[in-house]
């Protein structure tokens, strides 16, 4: 049995990430028998505090089979030992655990897999026979392990498969009379402050992104990129020079230390293309890179790339899509 931790939004949808959880879980590691899961007998998702009809029919189309819902008025606000006491009381004694690689999620199992005293596999990305392939040292190298414990806890990789519907289900829905000992909520959230400044779904969702580093040359040399991103209907990510030097907000940071993307297309416009940097962007279908350096790393790992000053071959892109649209 696979129980995955699934995280919504303050609108009450599954995240895309936690999409691409149930997605692995189902279409992953039933092929990996033993040695990635135990027997699987059906995909059941948990959701801490509220759960939304809509949220309910989109995890039977990605094919959940039950929800386990833990509510309490504790457990409203974020606390990663009640969160994770609470899903190790309901989850199964042999079979996976996992979530999302997010922040939140690697808290959680972390939490999950001391408190059930089995090991955690961060960040897999594959797994099979052999047993699971997980992400090291940012994404520049694998590692292969097994888990041999009873229950198996771990964490996807962001974006490391596409979410996937699958024959809808009408999952079958289990609330939970929890006791939430005191002790475990001595951390956790007591408030929430949002700036629009900080949200990057935009970012995370866009299908095409152009990104922008050190060579755009200063603060006021994004126009061209910019302009790109408004024909493109996507998103601007720049790299961790861009906004050490202030130019731009950290939201839009692509990278190990910023947001992961999976666009069909990523331009990236004046990277060089560091390690951290390409541990963000290397789920992206299509890559291209517009460099001075074509030793550079980016330009070497692109799918296509273009030799030249930024400013001028961006500029020439945004006059021939305007001429082409008329």
């Amino acid at each position: 049995m696979t129980h995955v931790f699934v995280e919504t939004d303050a609108g009450g949808q599954v995240t895309l990430t936690s999409a691409e959880a149930v997605t692995f879980a189902r279409t992953v590691l039933p092929d990996a028998g033993s040695a990635a899961s135990s027997e699987t007998s059906g995909i059941e998702a948990v959701v801490v505090g509220a759960l939304s009809d809509d949220a309910v029919a989109e995890l039977g189309r990605l094919g959940v089979a039950a929800i386990h819902h833990l509510e309490h008025p504790d457990l409203e606000q974020y606390s990663a030992a009640a969160w994770a006491q609470a899903i190790v009381d309901i989850a199964p004694e042999s079979g996976t655990l996992l979530a999302s690689g997010t922040p939140r999620g690697m808290e959680l199992m972390a939490h999950a897999a001391i408190r059930a005293g089995e090991r955690m596999a961060a960040n897999v990305v594959s797994a099979d026979e052999d047993g699971l392939l997980r992400q090291v040292f940012g994404g520049t190298a694998f590692e292969r392990l097994r888990l041999d414990g009873d229950l198996h806890v771990l964490t996807v990789a962001g974006h490391a498969c596409t979410p996937e519907e699958t024959t809808p289900t009408e999952p079958e829905i289990f609330a939970y009379d929890l006791d939430v000992a005191e002790e475990d909520l001595r951390t956790r959230v007591v408030r929430t402050e949002e700036e629009a400044a900080d949200d990057t779904s935009g970012l995370t969702s866009a299908r095409a992104v152009v990104g922008a580093g050190r060579g755009v040359g200063s603060e006021n040399g994004f126009g061209e990129v910019l302009e790109l991103v408004d024909h493109l209907g996507g998103a601007l990510g720049v790299s961790r020079v861009v906004t050490g030097l202030g130019w731009r907000p950290h939201a839009e940071q692509v990278g190990q230390t910023g947001s992961r993307i999976s666009p069909d297309v990523y331009i990236a416009c004046g990277i060089s293309g560091a390690i951290q940097h390409m541990a963000g962007v290397e789920a992206a279908k299509t890559l291209v890179a517009i460099n001075t350096d074509e030793e550079s790393t980016m330009v070497q790992r692109s799918d296509y790339a273009i030799i030249g000053d930024l400013h001028e071959v961006v500029g020439a892109v945004n006059e021939e899509i305007v001429r082409r649209r008329g």
